[in-house]
Order: structure tokens, then sequence, then C-alpha cells
């Protein structure tokens, strides 16, 4: 990892996925703010430099093995993992958040009312990337898998540069939006830290809030900074 302290966040993650952990620990957005360098991240959040950096060198070398190519994965290829392990588990994860936190905002909420702003954030959360992943399924992933296989024919089109980068900035307007949502509720939750005496439902329901932001900054990842780069160069290849 040579000069690491002036790589991006995004550079790093795309380079070892292992890495994640240590980045979330500190609370260093590597997703909607994955283009900062890594010393810019740590002087925001007061964190040392040469301590962190020691993290990631201890986790690349003993992960060394372990990492998924998301650099060399076909756009197929990636577009499918997003939507098996990040499209899936988001849909599935909101069905079981929102009803738990209705539960707490209404039992919980006049002793905690920072619960029932909780769950009108994630309720506007729930909204969001349900219609942003249905754009993504139904009208981007279509036509970055249409022009991968276009390349593939070795066949060149007209094609405008807005037939990619229009929905993608779109999406990655989204992406930041949704970002801004989970920060606000990891602020007023404590960083997902409950109450003393809360009840089961609360420290769970906490648990998966804290699952579904981590998540998020991964699926971001893959999205801004390794499929739709991709998908931008697949388009100048077919170009005519």
């Amino acid at each position: 990892m040579t000069n690491i302290s002036e790589q991006t966040l995004a550079s790093i993650v795309t380079q070892n996925h292992q890495v994640v952990p240590i980045l979330e620990k500190h609370h260093l957005d590597f997703c909607c703010k994955g283009k900062r360098t890594l010393a810019e991240a740590c002087t925001e959040k007061g964190v040392s430099v040469e301590e962190l950096i020691n993290e990631l060198e201890n986790v690349a070398e003993t992960e060394n093995n372990n990492r998924l190519p998301f650099n060399q994965m076909t756009a197929e290829q990636l577009i499918s993992y997003i939507l098996i392990h990040h499209h899936f588990y988001v849909k599935q994860s909101m069905l079981t958040i929102l009803p738990h936190l209705q539960k707490v905002a209404t039992k919980h909420g006049d002793r905690f009312p920072y619960m029932v702003k909780v769950f009108q954030l994630f309720t506007v959360i729930n909204e969001e990337m349900t219609l942003h992943m249905q754009k993504e399924e139904m009208v981007l992933f279509p036509r970055i898998k249409e022009i991968e296989n276009l390349l593939n024919e070795k066949r060149k089109l007209k094609i405008s540069g807005n037939y990619i980068s229009a929905p993608v900035n779109s999406m990655e307007q989204e992406h930041d939006h949704a970002g801004e949502i989970l920060y606000e509720i990891r602020n007023l939750t404590s960083n997902y830290t409950p109450p003393a005496d809360a009840c089961t439902t609360f420290k769970v329901t906490l648990a998966e809030l804290k699952e579904f932001e981590e998540d998020l900054h991964k699926h971001v990842h893959l999205e801004n900074n390794i499929l739709f780069p991709l998908a931008e160069r697949l388009l100048e290849n077919i170009t005519e």
C-alpha cells in the first residue's frame, strides 16, 4: 500500500474489500465521499493516519488471498453480484426494519422521541430505495448489459453518452441522499447505541440499522466506484 495516505478511500476499498470494517469502525465514508484521500478523511474525523495505515496493512497481509476480484469482473457479473448480495438484502431488510422501528417509536417514542424521527427517516429510505432499485433494475442495468453485449459482438453504434451518464448521475445523487439520511439516523442514535434499559426489540432494531448502513456503503461503492465507471468505458468502446 505505497503512499496509501494519498490514495482515495474508494481506490483503497477497490484494491481490497477486506479493509471495509476498519474504515467503518472509524466512520470513514468510502462510498459517497470516496473521492477524498485517506489523509483528508482522517483529518476530518480526527483519526491518526499512521495508526489507521497500520490497521489497514495488517488486514492486507492477513486477508490477501480472500479478495473478491470486483475490478476484474465483467459488468454482467458485477450486476449479478449487486442484485443477489445487495438489492435482495435491501428489499428483505427494509421489510423487517420498518415494522420494528414503528413498534419502537410507538411504544418508546415518549421517552425517546428521537426514535420517532428515526422511524420517519427510515420510511423515506424505504420509499426512495424501492424506487431507486426499480430504476436500476429496469433501466440502467439493462442498458449496461446491452452495451457490454454489443462490445462482445464487436458492434459499434451511434449512442449518446447520456445513455449511460444521465441515469448514472441520477443514481449517484440518490445514493448521496440515502447516505445523508442514514448518517442522520446514526447521529440521532449515537452510533446505534441502545439506552441502558432498552427492550430487546429496541436493541435488535438498532443493530439492524447499523448493518443496513454498512451494507449500503459496500453497495454504493460497487456501483459508484466500479460498475458505473466500467459502464462509461464500455460505452466509449462501442461508440462510432
